[in-house]
Formats: structure tokens, sequence, C-alpha cells
């Protein structure tokens, strides 16, 4: 059973009041991730305490880099259940983990960072691993 949407709307919020775009089912995931050539960022949301902790603040902070993903786009895990298991299908079998951060280049993953990668870190540190994320794989 999801997550009450009351309960994830803040957290929901703060991706969405900076940009990023939301991905709500299958069918959605599936149109940004097959018909991109260029760069798309994938942020699996979570109600965790290290979603809240390092990586949205993170990824905010990243979004301020000089070189960035063409499209950044979130799944939120137990809540948008259909979107967050088709964007994992994307993830060349890695693990199902929340929060992630996945970069995609002409459809194909190409970083991947997973709860593990995240956990315990400050939002500097991870803006610093998804801005040189950016800087390898997103045209300058």
């Amino acid at each position: 059973m999801p997550y009450d949407e009351m309960m994830v709307a803040p957290m929901r919020g703060e991706l969405t009041s900076i940009g990023v775009k939301e991905l709500r089912n299958a069918a959605e995931v599936d149109a940004v991730l097959k018909n991109s050539d260029g760069t798309v960022l994938v942020f699996v949301n979570s109600v965790c305490g290290c979603a809240a902790g390092g990586a949205r603040p993170g990824l905010k902070l990243a979004l301020t880099h000089g070189t960035l993903p063409d499209a950044v786009t979130t799944v939120f895990a137990g809540q948008d259940v259909e979107a967050t298991k088709q964007a994992r299908a994307y993830f060349d079998g890695a693990p199902p983990s929340s929060p992630a951060i996945a970069l995609f280049k002409g459809g194909r993953i190409v970083a991947l960072m997973q709860r593990w990668n995240i956990e315990g870190r400050m939002p500097q540190e991870i803006a610093g691993d998804l801005k040189k994320m950016f800087d390898a794989h997103c045209a300058k």
C-alpha cells in the first residue's frame, strides 16, 4: 500500500520547487528514458532520513553547477509504485535502493548512486559526486 499523499507532499515539493519533473507512472518513465538522446537524471525519492538529510539537499546543491543533465526527473518510492518499478527496470540489474540517483545518456545508465553511497554523507559530499557525474557525462 502506497504512502499517504499528504505525508509525501512536502518531500515531493522539495524537488518540484527546484524544477525537477515528476514521473508518476510507467508510461511517463518510458517516454523520458526511451526517447532521450541526451542526459536524464532520475532521482528515486524516499521518506527515509538519508533522502531528507543528504540526497534531496545534495541534488539541490548539484543543480547549481554549470554543467547539468538535459532533464532532471523523479519517482517516489513507496508512493509512485508503478513509476518506481519501471525506473528501476532501467538500472541494469542493480538492487532496489531508496533513495537512489541514476544518470542516463542516450537511454543507457552511465552512473548510479544508491542508498549506501548516500547515507551518512553530507549534502555537499553528495553534490560533489553528482557534479563529477555531470562533468563526465553531460554536455558543457
